[in-house]
């Protein structure tokens, strides 16, 4: 009978210490459901708010080279003006002269 009682006394502690370690368990996960993780996002604002600055100039200097461009375009010629005046001259002088050989020959 000594065996048995000696295996029951072992039982019991064990019991013992295994509900204890329970109750341990059931404070941590208490506590743990209770804590409040907070968390910080001021660093991460602060990028996010340099990073709009840095798009927000990008976009204005796009917009900038943007409206430079159309307004080339619009006020682009296709040929300078030197190469029209020129044409305009070589133009004039061959229907002048081909009059003037006109009237010579009918003459």
């Amino acid at each position: 009978m000594t065996k048995l009682e000696e295996l029951t006394v072992l039982l019991v502690n064990e019991i013992n210490e295994f509900n204890t370690g329970i109750d341990k368990l059931e404070k941590i996960t208490n506590k743990i459901n209770a804590t409040k993780v907070g968390i910080d996002i001021t660093e991460y604002k602060t990028l996010i708010e340099n990073h709009l600055k840095k798009m927000k100039e990008q976009i204005d200097t796009q917009n900038r080279f943007e409206s430079r461009f159309e307004n080339l375009i619009k006020t682009a010629k296709v040929y300078p003006n030197w190469a029209v005046i020129v044409f305009i001259i070589s133009l004039l002088s061959g229907i002048v002269s081909t009059f003037f050989l006109l009237l010579i020959n009918t003459s």
